[in-house]
């Protein structure tokens, strides 16, 4: 709480009883409403700051070989019978290791690897089910053991 908050809080002391319950409600309600506000001001900062890029000094591991997607494409669940057509799991599993590698957030991820909600949520759905630490796994097999994929 600010200083004025606090103050308003203890001028409620002089108020009338049955004013207590409006006061409060209604101090409640203000800071609820500066909270939700300073959120959207943060989230319009950021989105007018360009999207913070990583040094590039080798060969990111997000450039997967075709030795590297060969090894993980067994891994991968197949695809829904029904429903929309997914998107190319190798361009998502190519966005969800831009993101981990430049530490970007999921919302500065470049169009070329798709939405960000599809890349995030389908690495979402990789982790709850255990299948992340194997595509992982699989990946660092292709490397050599001095260049393992840093995540």
């Amino acid at each position: 709480m600010t200083v004025p908050e606090v103050r308003r809080l203890l001028r409620l002391l002089a108020e009338p009883p049955e004013r207590h319950g409006f006061l409060l409600r209604w101090s409640r309600w203000r800071r609820a409403h500066q909270a939700v506000a300073r959120r959207g001001h943060i989230a319009a900062r950021a989105r007018a700051r360009p999207a913070a890029t990583a040094p590039v000094d080798r060969p990111l591991p997000h450039e997967l070989t075709e030795a590297a997607w060969a090894r993980v494409q067994p891994l991968l669940p197949d695809r829904a019978p029904t429903g929309r057509p997914p998107r190319d799991t190798r361009t998502v599993l190519a966005g969800v290791l831009w993101v981990l590698r430049t530490h970007a957030s999921w919302r500065a991820l470049p169009a070329e690897y798709g939405p960000w909600r599809t890349v995030y949520g389908r690495h979402r759905t990789w982790v709850a089910i255990g299948l992340w630490p194997r595509i992982v796994d699989a990946l660092n097999e292709t490397h050599t053991s001095t260049s393992q994929v840093s995540l």
